[in-house]
């Protein structure tokens, strides 16, 4: 059974504990969970991924994924980040990761919905705020598959080997 966590916050309890199954945990310095998405990681602004760091990986993990996506389109889920074979030893990113295939840590990114590799920004249409999960995945191992996956390809290869699942979301609208 995954376990999934939507909270970044701990009790004290959890801290005392000194760590002791504390679920796995993620979270940006620049994105509150369910708060505006700065317009500088969206279509509007630079269209950067933003910093993100997570920690509590459970035991077992040998690599991660993430996922970012947008269930609220008008066309369906649109996918704005896939990234996998992210190193056991990872636990952040910087803001503004290169959208190429294979990063120097040997991580690779996917294809967005928008057709392109790495990170696409939130740009919906006007109207109604958007909601933007970024999900990150504990895996058991690292996947054969080559880069360039999309979304529902990587949740294939990923079948079976999940451990652990954190998430957190972001809001963006335009007028």
């Amino acid at each position: 059974m995954v376990r999934t966590s939507t909270t970044i916050n701990y009790k004290s309890e959890d801290i005392e504990k000194g760590g002791e199954d504390m679920a796995l945990a993620l979270r940006s310095s620049a994105i509150e969970s369910g708060s505006r998405i700065p317009q500088n990681y969206t279509c509007d602004g630079r269209d950067v991924s933003p910093p993100l760091r997570w920690d509590n990986a459970p035991q077992g993990t040998k690599s991660f994924a993430l996922i970012c996506d947008d269930p609220d389109a008008p066309m369906g889920t649109w996918v704005h980040w896939v990234i996998y074979n992210i190193p056991a030893d990872t636990d952040r990113f910087p803001e503004a990761l290169p959208s190429s295939e294979r990063l120097d840590s040997g991580a690779l990114q996917g294809e967005n919905d928008f057709g392109r590799i790495g990170y696409g920004g939130p740009c919906p249409p006007r109207g109604k705020p958007h909601r933007y999960f970024f999900r990150l995945y504990a895996l058991d191992g690292k996947l054969s598959a080559a880069g360039g996956l999309t979304k529902k390809a990587l949740l294939t290869e990923m079948q079976g080997h999940i451990l652990e699942k954190a998430e957190f979301f972001g809001l963006y609208g335009r007028g």
